[in-house]
């Protein structure tokens, strides 16, 4: 090692020589002597290749002198050389360890980039000893909850820069979790790409699987209207029978059973229906179930068209211990006024039909159970004049005082004899309102789901969740009927509606009925009549159904069509005469 000061050139003594001024070594005790005089000149320090190289250091005196003094202490050669010994082993494990945490970091940056929404994040994370299942949980989760807090309709990316809305509306999405994987893994996007791909997925199958039960239910209601081929072929062979042979076209009743028409010792029984078969099943189980069936007078009231038909079936399938009358309606000789009623009824009946129709063709609703009084605007029964013309009943019968009115689509099961003699406390209609189901569960539906409440007609006269009584089984005291002004209050809502736009109620007979008997009806128990069979779903079990009187298939699946519940429809089917020849040769079966 050197030390000079300028161009003098100062080596250090060895074995004890001292320098002078012109010697080629130096000693300390020369160096403290020349300490002062350094003051302001360079100074220059140069040391072995292992070393410093050079040091040159310029300032004032002070500042020299505290340099200087800093450098005073003197180290051996030995203890330079130990040191530098003892640091080898430190450099070799850098030397060793940090291209190791160089390619491991670029490493994890890389692998990162293609997992996780934040590359920084992951590489800290498993730099500092996170495990690969916790982090995928922790970004998994983080991006899941992103997904389902986003907009739908925001732009914000998704790493393929493209929002939900975009991929929903996008036909080259995938369709199954298997083209979703396939997609994020070729384009390696990351966690949240494929959170948010996955929920624009799930969202578009929920979709699809909304617009399919809308479909399906209603090509099930579409498929519960049409009328089986064996119904027409039955319809059809006894309008031939009519035709041909003389005892299908003999006389109804008897002559010595004609009486038991008007008299009111009778149990009258009435039914509305173009329907040969049903009408033969109410009858039949009536019969079969009645205590004293003498007493029974059954008024079949039909169309024109089924006329023939349905009086041959009687006729030629006689029952001897009733009284069946079947008349047609073109047989009613009535006033010009009823007629122009009628008329007007069943006008204003189509148009609310047809309003209630066009809106259903728009509207995009989930169908859910409770929403299935929506979709009864496709059956026909709801602009069938028979079906309307309850509301004429005294004047149907002008002859009769009592009658129990029955639908086509029951089954009787026990003596109704009782209802006869029931006492309806001056009201006009007994009708069952409450239902063995429980409370606040309506045999029917509430008046919620037949009216519009949006109407202020409607919401300020009406109690949304008030429950409709039945029709279906019914006592009627036309009696007292024809006391009061029902039909006609019948006509004034029927007006209120045409000028309301035919939006105060759904399509039925029973929505204005109700309005029209409003303070008239007389509740009966619940256990005479059991609805909503017709439903694809029923509240009744096994045990209310055996113990209700009559059973009303109320809703799309008729007892005569194959879609209908089969535990249910056996309760109809083994009424069914399936001996008969026509029923045979039709295809009938229970």
């Amino acid at each position: 090692m050197r030390l000079g000061s300028g161009n003098s050139v100062l080596w250090p003594c060895v074995g004890g020589e001292v320098s002078g001024s012109g010697s080629d070594c130096w000693d300390e005790n020369v160096l403290e002597e020349e300490e002062a005089e350094i003051g302001s000149r360079d100074m220059k320090l140069y040391i072995s290749a292992g070393g410093i190289k050079r040091l040159t250091v310029s300032g004032v005196a002070a500042a020299g002198d505290g340099v200087w003094r800093g450098m005073k202490g003197k180290s051996s050669p030995a203890a330079v050389v130990g040191r530098r010994l003892a640091q080898r082993p430190v450099r070799l494990l850098l030397g060793l360890l940090l291209p190791f945490l160089f390619v491991r970091t670029a490493f994890l940056v890389l692998e990162s980039a293609a997992l996780c929404s934040s590359s920084i994040g992951c590489v800290t994370w498993r730099f500092f000893g996170g495990s690969d299942a916790a982090l995928l949980r922790e970004e998994l989760t983080r991006a899941l909850l992103e997904a389902t807090t986003s907009n739908d309709d925001d732009g914000v990316g998704v790493g393929v820069g493209i929002g939900i809305g975009a991929v929903e509306a996008s036909n080259s999405g995938p369709v199954s979790f298997r083209d979703l994987v396939k997609d994020v893994t070729l384009n390696r996007q990351d966690i949240k790409a494929f959170a948010f791909k996955t929920k624009a997925m799930i969202a578009k199958m929920e979709q699809i699987v909304k617009t399919a039960k809308r479909r399906e239910s209603m090509y099930w209601h579409l498929a519960a209207q049409g009328v089986p081929k064996s119904l027409h072929c039955l319809s059809l062979k006894l309008a031939e029978e009519y035709a041909v042979n003389a005892a299908a076209r003999s006389r109804l009743p008897l002559p010595q059973y004609v009486y038991r028409l008007t008299d009111p010792f009778f149990h009258h029984v009435v039914l509305l229906t173009d329907n040969v078969l049903a009408a033969s099943v109410v009858i039949s189980s009536t019969i079969k179930t009645s205590t004293d069936p003498e007493k029974l007078v059954f008024h079949v009231v039909t169309d024109k068209k089924t006329y023939t038909s349905m009086y041959a079936w009687f006729a030629v399938n006689r029952i001897d211990s009733a009284v069946i009358e079947v008349k047609g309606l073109h047989q009613y000789d009535w006033s010009h006024k009823v007629n122009v009623a009628i008329k007007e009824m069943l006008e204003i009946h189509h148009q609310i039909w047809n309003h209630n129709y066009r809106s259903l063709k728009k509207e995009d609703f989930e169908y859910q159970e409770e929403n299935g009084h929506k979709l009864d605007v496709l059956s026909p029964s709801c602009i069938s004049l028979l079906n309307h013309l309850r509301i004429y009943l005294p004047e149907l019968f002008p002859d009769l005082n009592k009658v129990v009115f029955l639908d086509d689509d029951v089954a009787v099961q026990h003596d109704l004899s009782s209802l006869w003699d029931l006492d309806l406390n001056q009201k006009v209609v007994g009708a069952v309102v409450d239902s063995c189901c429980g409370p606040d569960c309506c045999p029917g539906r509430k008046y919620k789901d037949y009216f519009n409440f949006t109407d202020p007609i409607i919401s300020s006269n009406l109690d949304p969740g008030r429950c409709g009584w039945l029709y279906g089984v019914n006592v009627f005291n036309l009696k007292r009927w024809r006391k009061t002004n029902i039909t006609a209050v019948y006509h004034q809502w029927l007006k209120l509606s045409l000028n309301s736009g035919f939006a105060l109620w759904h399509p039925g007979a029973l929505p204005p009925a109700l309005l029209a008997f409003e303070g008239h009806m007389h509740q009966l128990d619940p256990s005479w009549h059991i609805a909503g069979l017709g439903y694809r779903y029923t509240r009744a079990d096994k045990r209310m159904l055996e113990a209700a009187a009559v059973v009303h298939f109320s809703g799309p699946a008729k007892p005569w069509l194959e879609m209908a519940s089969p535990e249910v429809r056996r309760m109809w089917t083994r009424h069914v005469n399936l001996s008969n020849q026509h029923i045979r040769r039709c295809g009938i079966t229970g």
